[in-house]
């Protein structure tokens, strides 16, 4: 990317402090955003996209567990890049987590970025409309099919949430770009999505602009079944982004897993770092997070086995 092309926009705000309810037990050990992808944790994703799109620092918020952030990045970097971790005891929701970071935006516009999406969408798309339309918002919107809550005329949004009674068309991709000028219109601490404020903002003639981006792929990892599926997709050769510059991603086995040659790994199953699996065990379509310990003769299909637990025997179709 050129001086002349690049981006004016160098600062993203990851939101990283969802609970992960819909992905429940498996976000009892990790927050959503750390759940691994091929052995890569799934907020890395975001960040590798956004540093593509010339990104230069990062604020994430956090909630539950927030060591877990620290244990994967303990030098608050990723790829010599500064973290910086803003903790939220109790959870403020999108429009109050902008406002708790205002001091670390400070008055540059900013990408907020859903810590828990997957997607390969242009954001540069996103970028140039903001700035060729003079917006104070701009949303990328998308036809996910799970929702249609924005109504979009002329890139302009006209409502959202029905707010005004105006028919939704697009779902939100849980990406966005901000002026500065968000803060005067969230209240310092507290709870609120930013989805009112919008619709207010509306009525009162703010430029909040819509990128409809259906290029790509946007996975929303909701559920244990959308967990394996990405997994599925991954290791049929569907999705490999060009921005993940890991050369050896995805990656099936860790390295320092232990698997006995008469053990069978089979469909898209992952065997996580320091993991162990016994003889003549199978594994089919399965992940093992790291320490998981399989014993001989055992057989799981369409499994997720949590970090350091110990499994025999048969299994289809749950969560250890």
């Amino acid at each position: 990317m050129t001086s002349t092309s690049r981006p004016l926009i160098t600062q993203a705000f990851v939101l990283g402090a969802g609970l992960g309810t819909r992905l429940r037990p498996l976000t009892h050990e990790l927050p959503k955003p750390i759940v691994p992808i091929f052995q890569k944790p799934l907020i890395t994703f975001a960040f590798d996209h956004l540093i593509d799109s010339g990104i230069e620092k990062f604020i994430v918020n956090t909630h539950r567990q927030p060591e877990a952030f620290a244990s994967v990045f303990p030098e608050n970097k990723y790829r010599g890049l500064p973290l910086e971790f803003v903790n939220e005891p109790v959870l403020l929701e999108t429009g109050g987590g902008i406002k708790n970071v205002e001091r670390q935006l400070g008055r540059d516009p900013f990408i907020t970025y859903s810590g828990d999406v997957l997607t390969d969408l242009p954001m540069e798309r996103l970028i140039k409309q903001h700035r060729d339309l003079k917006n104070d918002v701009t949303l990328v919107l998308r036809r996910t099919g799970l929702g249609s809550q924005i109504a979009l005329r002329e890139d302009r949004v006209v409502d959202i949430g029905n707010h005004r009674g105006v028919p939704g068309d697009y779902d939100f991709a849980n990406i966005a770009l901000w002026n500065a000028s968000i803060f005067k219109r969230l209240p310092p601490g507290q709870k609120i999505s930013f989805i009112p404020v919008l619709a207010n903002w509306i009525s009162e003639g703010g430029k909040i602009g819509g990128v409809v981006i259906d290029e790509g792929k946007w996975f929303n990892i909701g559920s244990r079944a959308d967990y394996l599926e990405v997994h599925r997709i991954i290791s049929q050769g569907d999705w490999r982004p060009a921005f993940v510059k890991e050369t050896d991603w995805p990656r099936a086995v860790h390295p320092s897993a232990m698997v006995d040659r008469s053990a069978r790994i089979r469909g898209c199953s992952v065997v996580g770092k320091d993991c162990r699996v016994g003889a003549e065990a199978i594994l089919d379509d399965t992940i093992l997070w790291p320490g998981a310990q399989i014993a001989s003769r055992s057989e799981l299909v369409c499994c997720i086995v949590r970090p350091q637990k110990k499994v025999s025997g048969a299994h289809r179709n749950i969560d250890i």
